[in-house]
């Protein structure tokens, strides 16, 4: 990968682009992961109307609406790092109701929402069906790393130090989980688009040379 510095506004339209170079008949599947403290649902939630105004519409997705059940989710307690990083996320669900409906002959059919952990009950929103060449954003922490199918990946990285600042007291329990991410999930080999956050003001992009 090559880094070099880059604003905000600049890493939005870059981004859109890459994006939306992406063939105009197939579905593109967006990741944008990284630890809260970096905030990936406000720059998923940027890339919209960049991508729209280029022709693409855009379906948006939060992984922490695809959260298991509080009963599965917190069965080793509701501060356990190895809990937090394996079992949290639906994986299966995820794939099943956003990704796999996206793969080539699918049926374009996404729910947007699947779980309200707020409540510990299944969200009541219907399907939205994505025509070709759009595009489904997905927001989220810990994402890559576990078979889920994206086009484009997009990790918003912090050093352990800047992590630990930005990290809330009541949240510093998943410091650890973060810390094992980074050792076995390896989110920036993994990513296509690096972007190191350290400083939000002086951002960095690293791209994959092949894109």
């Amino acid at each position: 990968m090559r880094a070099r510095p880059i604003s905000r506004d600049v890493l939005v339209e870059e981004l859109a682009e890459l994006v939306s170079g992406r063939p105009r008949d197939e579905w593109v599947r967006v990741a944008v992961d990284g630890a809260p403290a970096t905030r990936p649902e406000t720059l998923a939630d940027e890339l919209v109307a960049p991508l729209r105004l280029r022709g693409r519409p855009v379906v948006r997705v939060s992984a922490g609406d695809f959260l298991r059940p509080a009963s599965l989710r917190l069965e080793h307690g509701r501060t356990d790092p190895d809990a937090f990083y394996e079992d949290w996320l639906d994986v299966k669900g995820l794939r099943r109701e956003v990704l796999e409906p996206l793969d080539a002959g699918g049926s374009g059919r996404v729910l947007p929402a699947l779980w309200d952990s707020r409540v510990d009950r299944a969200y009541r929103v219907p399907y939205q069906d994505l025509p070709e060449g759009g595009v489904v954003l997905v927001d989220g922490t810990l994402l890559l790393g576990r078979g889920l199918t994206f086009d484009l990946s997009v990790h918003l990285w912090l050093s352990a130090k800047a992590l630990e600042r930005g990290t809330p007291d009541d949240e510093r329990w998943r410091l650890p989980a973060y810390e094992r991410y980074e050792r076995e999930a390896r989110p920036q080999e993994a990513a296509d688009v690096v972007v190191r956050a350290d400083h939000p003001d002086r951002l960095a992009m690293l791209v994959a040379e092949d894109l």
